[in-house]
């Protein structure tokens, strides 16, 4: 543990972590800011290499000692010259909660391939072994919290692999891994792809493309309905929350997926009918049970 205290604004570290902790994601090379002692320990337990490792006098109080413990347990751990203490007042001029916890990291973005994405289950993501490839695809899909939804869902209903197009919000955003509850810190997923580039290497991959939308079906004069047959290999692209799916990926599908609903709700957003669709992906490849405990 270091023995000094960073007492100054100027300091170079709290300069990066308040970039980290208040942008909107890390640009290539740069490092995730993670916030908070639950997601910082996840991340750490998941096996994402530290850089550095923040605490205020009020965490370095309350949770320092399970966070190290944390790190030792690790695979790359946190190297002691790399925790840094700061005051609560510091602290809270570079978090991007309203209510700092006094535990935030620096951590090396995890290197994610399309086969990883595509396969899930090599990369250890949690899904059942042999799963056909259930990609989600955000396709310009601003909201961070919808995103963080999203990823979390995606993890949870035993999805393979997130990707994010342009104009998304970012994955590692700290709004968005506050949203996915860590999800996105473990789970496989490729950002700011340019989707000629993603269709291309979804037919290579024999992906089949599904474009789903949370209209319902007679509205939008499609026959697609939620029932449709998700146990073959897909990526299922969801849309920007006002302006839907783009031109290129409804030429590109070969189906389409709605979500039946009452006809005085206009739509869902994002994050809720991806979810939706998520839970019938899982239902037909039978990756979970509903049975009640």
């Amino acid at each position: 543990m270091s023995e000094e205290l960073i007492t100054s604004r100027e300091n170079k570290w709290l300069k990066i972590f308040r970039a980290a902790l208040r942008g909107t994601g890390p640009a290539e090379g740069e490092p995730i800011g993670v916030e908070g002692p639950k997601l910082v320990e996840d991340a750490l337990r998941s096996g994402l290499q530290a850089e550095a490792l923040l605490v205020s006098e009020s965490g370095e109080a309350s949770d320092l000692e399970r966070i190290l413990r944390a790190a030792g347990e690790s695979e790359a751990g946190i190297p002691r010259s790399r925790v840094m203490r700061t005051t609560d007042k510091l602290f809270a001029s570079v978090a991007g909660t309203e209510t700092p916890q006094g535990v935030a990291a620096l951590f090396v973005q995890p290197s994610w391939s399309s086969d990883d994405v595509v396969r899930g289950a090599a990369a250890g993501d949690g899904s059942l072994p042999g799963d056909a490839a259930l990609v989600v695809v955000l396709a310009a899909v601003q909201d961070p919290g919808n995103v963080g939804t999203i990823v979390r869902s995606a993890e949870a209903f035993g999805a393979t692999g997130v990707v994010t197009t342009r104009g998304s919000a970012d994955p590692w955003s700290p709004k968005a891994l506050r949203a996915s509850a860590g999800s996105g810190l473990r789970f496989p997923l490729l950002r700011g792809m340019a989707i000629p580039v993603l269709l291309a290497q979804l037919r290579v991959a024999r992906v089949k493309i599904v474009a789903a939308s949370s209209h319902p079906a007679a509205a939008t004069g499609s026959t697609a309905n939620v029932a449709a047959d998700l146990r073959e290999p897909v990526a299922i692209f969801i849309g920007n929350e006002g302006a839907g799916l783009p031109r290129e990926v409804e030429h590109a599908a070969d189906a389409r997926i709605s979500i039946p609903m009452s006809a005085s709700v206009e739509s869902l957003n994002a994050g809720v009918a991806a979810s939706v669709v998520l839970y019938e992906a899982a239902r037909q490849r039978k990756g979970f049970t509903t049975d009640e405990h």
